[in-house]
């Protein structure tokens, strides 16, 4: 039995979940979302302003079943009331990034700007020419974008140099030594 699965998903004002032929469907404020349950072997009840998740035989698979889609729930419910961000920020010598309609232009030391067209459902923005705020309903797709938009320029180990998220600690190596003292 999963212990994720078995926490009920507190559903807050505002927010509405149907329930009908293996498909869930939240609706908020924010906007909807639908993800179609795979597996027959786990029960969805919607009552009292909870919702709770049941395995309905003790299956290794089931169980890893039930914690996976009572998480997909809870961020399903979360992203519908709150929405979900993520922030990279861009480390390099005149490297920028800057908004053109619905595409974002990175500016990180090539030879040629790169341009990324916003997904639908997700909204790019730049507070400052060295950050990039990745914003939408799906927690899913937010996190995929940002880490698109990381690999365009992952962080290099020696200067730092790349695109990362907000917070994260690129390890530095030591450089090349000199040759002196060697025989």
């Amino acid at each position: 039995m999963s212990r994720i699965g078995k926490m009920s998903i507190a559903v807050p004002a505002g927010v509405s979940l149907g329930y009908e032929d293996s498909v869930i469907t939240v609706k908020g404020p924010k906007g909807t979302l639908t993800r179609k349950v795979a597996s027959k072997a786990i029960d969805i009840k919607v009552e009292d302003g909870h919702i709770t998740l049941t395995a309905l035989d003790n299956a290794t698979e089931t169980g890893a079943l039930h914690g996976l889609y009572r998480a997909l729930i809870a961020g399903m419910v979360k992203g519908v009331s709150e929405g979900f961000t993520k922030g990279l920020e861009v480390k390099g010598v005149g490297w920028k990034v800057a908004k053109q309609g619905n595409k974002l232009v990175l500016n990180v030391g090539y030879s040629h700007p790169v341009e990324y067209t916003e997904p639908e459902g997700i909204k790019l923005e730049c507070p400052s020419p060295t950050e990039i705020t990745v914003s939408g309903i799906d927690k899913v797709l937010v996190g995929q974008v940002a880490a698109n938009l990381r690999a365009i320029r992952v962080p290099e180990p020696y200067h730092g140099y790349g695109i990362r998220y907000k917070g994260e600690h690129v390890e530095h190596k030591e450089g090349k030594t000199s040759g002196k003292g060697k025989k």
